[in-house]
């Protein structure tokens, strides 16, 4: 009835933290795994997200001090960082509308132009921003006005800006976990890094955060700290 090799897979990964050092893992993994993470769901396909695979000795290297010296960064044989880009909105909605309209064929049917115009005209007022905060007290307006008649879409800052984005690439960033274990390896994500180190490290503009760091290997038994355990479903499940 149920799936056993999602099961399988989900068994398997754990936050390995020693990666065995004589043990690389195969380029085609986690670049195989890297598309898939792209296929991530994501708020309306803008992808704002990029990820960048740290490959060579020097700059695996160069990434332990600014993941704090942790035993996943030390013994690592691949990273990827992933980072959120929310201030590529407009190309990301560019590209969005561009793709439509290259479906078009003669006059564009009622879902092509609602598509157009959910890029064209939606996602400026979900993500532009100014010096003075003009755009966030108008969606903060809309959203308060809109949602006295009706469920509505509730926004306002950069604040809801950033977790739309961290989300997404948090779902990548699974998706990337997941993969990596359904082929024989394993990962441990870390939140534990100088984030304006590695920005500088990774030439990344004032717009751009990372979202977490993942290290890749193949694990070891002293990796695992002890079995895993979660609280009961009755503490976290509710069904309405």
């Amino acid at each position: 009835m149920f799936s056993k090799e999602f099961d399988e897979i989900v068994n398997f990964r754990r936050s390995n933290r020693k990666f065995d050092p004589n043990i690389e893992v195969p380029n085609e993994v986690i670049q195989k795994s890297i598309e898939r993470a792209a296929l991530s769901p994501n708020s309306s396909n803008m992808q704002l997200w990029e990820f960048y695979w740290i490959h060579s000795k020097e700059e695996l290297e160069k990434f332990i001090p600014l993941c704090l010296d942790q035993l996943a960064a030390k013994t690592a044989k691949e990273m990827v960082v992933f980072v959120t880009r929310k201030d590529k909105w407009r190309s990301r909605a560019e590209w969005n509308y561009k793709r439509i309209e290259q479906t078009i064929e003669g006059e564009p049917n009622k879902l092509q132009k609602g598509g157009i115009n959910y890029y064209k005209k939606v996602m400026p007022l979900l993500y532009m921003n100014d010096g003075f905060g003009v755009m966030s007290s108008i969606r903060r307006l809309i959203s308060f006005t809109m949602g006295l008649r009706k469920p509505f879409f509730r926004t306002g800052g950069t604040a809801n800006q950033r977790i739309m984005v961290h989300k997404s690439c948090a779902l990548a960033a699974q998706t990337f976990m997941l993969s990596i274990a359904a082929e024989g390896f394993h990962s441990c994500p870390m939140e534990g890094f100088d984030e304006k180190r590695v920005k500088k490290a990774l030439n990344l503009p004032r717009g751009a955060e990372i979202n977490m760091i993942i290290s890749v290997g193949l694990g070891t038994e002293e990796g695992i700290w002890g079995p895993r355990f979660r609280l009961e479903n009755e503490e976290i499940v509710f069904k309405r």
